[in-house]
């Protein structure tokens, strides 16, 4: 792959360059497969006429998206199976006795009445929720289940 020279005046040190400042996470993390061919484009059209990406560097890169495009797609399956499975098992402790920390942080025991799920838009957040008489608890707030 042919370097793309920086151009302008702009300096930045090493932990600048490492992305270290101003970023409480991986940036990569949030790179998409369209951020990708975006670099790819860029770099295409930047490189050097006089030495052109050769077809096996242009290959492994393509490679490159359909890995990244798969890994969304494994990682938005997995999540929606967890969000399925979170349902299904909360369904399934309507009308089981089960002790847990509610919502307003009291211990609650008690018979699962229902349940419901609710979404948090701007986070992008669903959650789970079991009620007991007046108290609800998050699934992942229950202690233990009684069976029998």
């Amino acid at each position: 792959m042919s370097a793309i020279p920086q151009t302008g005046g702009a300096n930045f040190s090493s932990a600048e360059q490492a992305g270290q400042i101003g970023s409480s996470s991986d940036g990569f993390n949030d790179l998409g497969t369209n951020d990708f061919l975006s670099l790819l484009m860029e770099e295409l059209q930047n490189q050097d006429p006089m030495n052109p990406m050769d077809n096996s560097e242009m290959i492994q890169q393509i490679g490159l998206i359909r890995d990244i495009g798969a890994t969304d797609t494994l990682t938005k399956t997995l999540s929606n199976l967890s969000n399925s499975q979170e349902l299904v098992t909360a369904s399934n402790l309507i009308g089981q006795s089960i002790t847990g920390l509610a919502d307003d942080n009291t211990n609650v025991e008690g018979v699962v009445e229902r349940v419901t799920v609710s979404t948090d838009t701007e986070k992008g957040k669903r959650s789970v929720k079991v009620h007991v008489g007046e108290k609800t608890m998050d699934v992942k707030n229950i202690r233990e289940i009684q069976t029998g």
